[in-house]
């Protein structure tokens, strides 16, 4: 502690410090284009032990509690709601990724701003300020990464299917035939492909 103010001062201050710092890095983020999160950098990008999403799914069984956390993208003009996929096409889908890189800079930010809490506050409440942070935002910050591997997995399915089987191209620019007798050659019927559907994330 730098600055004695008492339990009560201290305990107001880191309360007015929380709102003011969740709405300056909130706001900072916001202003981002959204080409500078179009990408994964050293922060964001996926770890092997996230398994695509499962990792969540299995041990935090994120999926029975993900949906009662409140979800404030467009909290500031021109934000960008993640309540809800409005929209499943791989334009949308990209910008929902890019914006849950959005919302994990803020969350981290957020969470990373508890030592500052000391300047103000006796070692234990700094402990609890600190503590209040990273369990505040950790939940956010699992859910942004969840969601978004989820979306990657569902772009590169796409991805995969739209470049068909990896074995190569055709040889022929004719129609398909499907395989069968040599004497009796069968037309093949053009197959659908279905996306498998992205159930809603929540923020």
């Amino acid at each position: 502690m730098i600055v004695d103010l008492g339990f009560e001062s201290s305990l107001i201050a880191s309360v007015a410090a929380w709102v003011v710092i969740g709405f300056s890095t909130g706001y900072a983020v916001h202003v981002v284009p959204v080409r500078h999160l179009d990408h994964d950098n050293w922060l964001t990008r996926p770890r092997r032990f996230e398994d695509g999403g499962r990792f969540y799914e299995r041990r935090l069984r994120i999926r029975t509690w993900k949906d009662r956390l409140p979800e404030k993208g467009d909290i500031f003009p021109g934000g960008f709601s993640k309540r809800a996929i409005t929209d499943r096409s791989d334009a949308f889908l990209e910008r929902f990724a890019a914006e849950t890189r959005r919302a994990e800079i803020v969350h981290w930010l957020n969470a990373l701003s508890g030592p500052v809490f000391l300047v103000w506050c006796s070692w234990p409440l700094g402990v609890v300020m600190i503590c209040f942070g990273w369990g505040g935002h950790l939940p956010f910050i699992c859910i942004q990464r969840y969601n978004r591997s989820r979306i990657q997995r569902t772009l590169s399915r796409r991805t995969r299917q739209h470049r068909g089987p990896a074995d190569g191209p055709a040889t022929s620019a004719g129609p398909a035939v499907h395989p069968g007798p040599a004497t009796h050659p069968e037309p093949a019927v053009a197959a659908v492909q279905v996306v498998p559907a992205v159930s809603r994330p929540a923020v």
